[in-house]
């Protein structure tokens, strides 16, 4: 190349423009503008291409001078000290380094113009992201606010800028903080602030720092800021008006019921009582309180001085600064009003400034004790007459006044004996049931015997009047073993699942002989509903149900049925009966309470009944009602949840519903049963019971009966055995040493007047069957045929109770 050529290549490094990122900033129109960050960035990449282009700029200067050298060199003719060639080879180097220094220089040119398109670029994509910035904020419904790392106003959406319309103001972006401080405090847009350390008045930020404050208007705002990366700071204005609002109402609703509770509570209290407030004022007080003072209810309110109401009363006006005659501080005082009555008046101060005074009427504690003093004094006087015997009378005195604290502590003793001797009544009454209705029990089946024998008109009729008699006799056991077991809280209720086709069946069989015999219609529809309850329990309830239905039915049918509903199976007893009047079907409920009175033999109910289920529903939970009219007959139920049975219930139940409940009685011919109980007399009776039904029945007194007789014992069809023994023994230990002993193995039902539920448990547990006492001839036979022919699948019985 030619210094000529190497010279024109140089001149456009020469002529390249010297832009700075200012000038790059501001030829763009002001829509483009870049963000700070982006602008940052671009001018260090500019200030690195400028360094390059300086230093291109430098050395081609340089090269430019020794161009121009060698180009003069050359035309003044070779050197003296170097040949042609070598200058040659030489400018050629030269030219070489000018033609690289140029090309770079070219490239940097190059690089500048790619930056300044990077930048254009940025430059919309900064605008873009402002935008969409700009529209993400106006869609947020709270106040957002954006500040820089120097405090000021970047960005902030149309819910902010409202909080200022109503004042004039006009925030726009480049505002200070501390401008909008005194705007704020200038326009008393914040009546307080909410936060900790912070009060009314001190100096910070309006900005908050997740603190509450509340506007001038009445509005409340939380607040909540984070910092950015670059050390600026976005504040969100959150209104919380509803909320505050929706708290302070539920806040009221509470302090009402508060108020309403506590009312109660005072006019429910045996004293009178006030509460004064630190003014002096009423500001709560009983309905005792207001007859003390003799003013109505309606008189009283709420700010009435407290100090001119007692000043109109004759009760003295007693506060926690009241002083008594010696000037000593007096919040006790006694104090007889005009009719006789003696006041103890206490005053007890609250930390708040106000007190509280109760007003206890202590007229006969005060006459005890002027009773005391009056004999206190009689034995002064005494000891008075008596000088000569001062020492011993005064020792005797002593004595007598140690004597006399003696006898109050045991009369408070005595008291709590009474009280506990009442409790004890009742629970021995219920323990005692086993005594009471054994004999009852025996006469029981000793009639049910008699009448399963033919007899004359006359003599049937007769024995139909002894077992009605013994019915009302044992009803009334029974009915008070029971009230006396549920006040005492001996009954547990025992939650099972079973289906209602077992329960209901049982009932009906035990109902259609009575209802036959008193000429009326029975049905029952089947339920194959499963429920959870006490099963004894429920089938004593359905059997006052049941027995009310026959009692007060002269004609037409009794239906016994369940209707299924979203909370579980209503278990109903309909009758075609005398009715119960509306006002009068509460009534019922209670003890000793009957429908009507009448003469006739069937009709000796002594209203127990009822008042017994509704004890047992009140233990289970069950809601018991009853629908009637008079003359059409009445409708009697109970509501029992719905329960879930397992697989090994589940079968059971299929199997019994797939034979069915049997009305008609089995027969029982021939049948090898055998009885054990402590009584002679309930043996008896009850042989004469079964062998009234074709069965072959065994007596025993104790196992050592058994023992003694084993022989005779082979082929048992059913164990009958009460549970009370002798000597501490029971039924099951007795059926127990029967079958490891002498290997005898038969059903076995098990009857007592115990109604614990670890009993029934245990009883369970072994498969065998339970009765309670007293037992029902008919309830008798159906159990028995029961299980003796189980039904077909049946593994075992339970203790259902039934």
């Amino acid at each position: 190349m030619t210094p000529e050529r190497q010279a024109d290549a140089a001149a456009p490094a020469q002529s390249a423009p010297d832009l700075s990122p200012q000038q790059l900033a501001q030829s763009l129109p002001p829509s483009e503008q870049p963000t700070l960050q982006q602008l940052q960035r671009l001018q260090q990449q500019l200030q690195q291409l400028q360094q390059q282009l300086d230093q291109a700029r430098a050395e081609n200067v340089k090269l430019g001078k020794i161009n121009r050298a060698l180009m003069q060199r050359v035309e003044s003719g070779p050197s003296r000290h170097e040949g042609a060639y070598g200058s040659f080879e030489h400018a050629v180097f030269l030219a070489e380094q000018v033609r690289e220094q140029t090309l770079a220089l070219n490239s940097a040119l190059e690089e500048i113009k790619h930056s300044n398109q990077a930048l254009k670029q940025a430059n919309t994509q900064a605008q873009t992201a402002h935008s969409n910035l700009q529209d993400a904020i106006e869609s947020i419904s709270d106040a957002f606010v954006l500040y820089g790392n120097d405090r000021r106003l970047l960005l902030a959406n149309s819910t902010f800028k409202q909080f200022w319309q109503a004042s004039g103001v006009d925030i726009r972006p480049g505002v200070h903080y501390e401008e909008i401080m005194a705007l704020a405090k200038k326009e008393r847009m914040i009546e307080r602030y909410y936060g900790a350390g912070v009060a009314v008045g001190a100096k910070t930020s309006p900005l908050g720092d997740g603190k509450v404050f509340r506007m001038r208007g009445g509005g409340w705002l939380q607040v909540s800021q984070r910092k950015t990366g670059d050390g600026g700071l976005v504040v969100l204005y959150k209104d919380i008006t509803a909320l505050i609002e929706n708290e302070r109402a539920l806040r009221e609703r509470a302090l009402a019921n508060k108020s309403r509770v506590l009312q109660h509570t005072l006019d429910n209290l045996s004293q009178s009582v006030v509460l004064v407030n630190a003014h002096n004022q009423l500001e709560t007080w009983n309905q005792r309180f207001s007859e003390l003072i003799g003013k109505s209810a309606t008189v009283l309110k709420q700010g009435d001085s407290f100090t001119q109401l007692m000043a109109l009363s004759e009760v003295s006006d007693l506060n926690p600064c009241s002083r008594d005659h010696e000037g000593k501080l007096c919040t006790r005082l006694e104090q007889k009003l005009s009719d006789g009555r003696i006041l103890e008046i206490c005053s007890h101060a609250l930390p708040s400034g106000e007190f509280v005074n109760t007003y206890t009427d202590i007229t006969e504690r005060s006459r005890s004790a002027e009773d005391l003093v009056q004999a206190y004094q009689h034995m002064e006087q005494r000891v008075a007459e008596r000088t000569a015997e001062l020492t011993q009378v005064n020792r005797l005195l002593l004595q007598e006044v140690d004597e006399r604290r003696l006898i109050g502590s045991r009369l408070l003793e005595a008291k709590k004996e009474a009280e506990q001797a009442n409790q004890s009544k009742t629970k021995f009454l219920a323990a005692a049931s086993h005594d009471l209705l054994q004999p009852m029990n025996a006469a029981r089946l000793f009639s049910a015997s008699l009448l399963e024998h033919p007899l004359q008109d006359k003599t049937r009729a007769l024995v139909q009047s002894l077992n009605y008699s013994l019915e009302d006799v044992e009803s009334l056991l029974a009915a008070l073993v029971d009230i006396s077991k549920l006040d005492a809280g001996v009954v547990k209720p025992d939650i099972t699942a079973f289906s209602t086709d077992h329960l209901l069946g049982n009932l009906a069989n035990e109902f259609h002989t009575l209802a036959a015999q008193s000429q009326l219609d029975f049905h029952w529809v089947p339920c194959r509903a499963v429920i959870a309850t006490d099963s004894q329990l429920l089938a004593r309830i359905l059997r006052n149900f049941l027995s009310n239905a026959l009692r007060y039915t002269r004609k037409g049918r009794i239906v016994l049925g369940c209707r299924r509903n979203a909370d579980g199976v209503s278990i109903q007893v309909w009758d075609t009966g005398i009715g119960i009047a509306a006002d009068k079907q509460r009534e019922v409920f209670q003890e000793f309470n009957r429908v009507q009175h009448d003469n006739s033999a069937h009709d000796k109910g002594l209203g127990l009944g009822l008042a017994i289920v509704d004890k047992m529903s009140g233990i289970l939970g069950h809601r018991v009602s009853v629908q009637s009219t008079p003359g059409s007959g009445s409708c009697f139920s109970v509501q029992v949840p719905y329960g879930e049975l397992d697989k090994s219930q589940l079968q059971r139940s299929r199997a019994q519903s797939a034979l069915g409940p049997s009305v008609s009685c089995p027969q029982l011919q021939g049948r090898r049963i055998l009885v054990l109980d402590n009584e002679r007399s309930i043996c008896q009776a009850m042989q004469l019971f079964l062998e009234g039904w074709g069965c072959e029945v065994l007596t025993a007194l104790s196992y050592s009966a058994i023992v003694e007789q084993s022989a005779q014992l082979g082929g048992l069809d059913l164990i009958v055995a009460d549970y009370h023994l002798d000597n501490n023994q029971t039924g099951l230990d007795a059926v127990q040493r029967m079958s490891q002993e002498l290997s005898i193995n038969a059903p076995v039902l098990m009857i007592t007047a115990n109604y614990s539920n670890d009993l029934k448990q245990e009883i369970r547990a072994l498969g065998y069957q339970l009765m309670n006492k007293p037992v029902r001839p008919a309830k008798l036979k159906a159990v028995i045929q029961h299980l003796v022919n189980p039904p077909v699948g049946q593994a075992g019985v339970n203790a259902s109770g039934l």
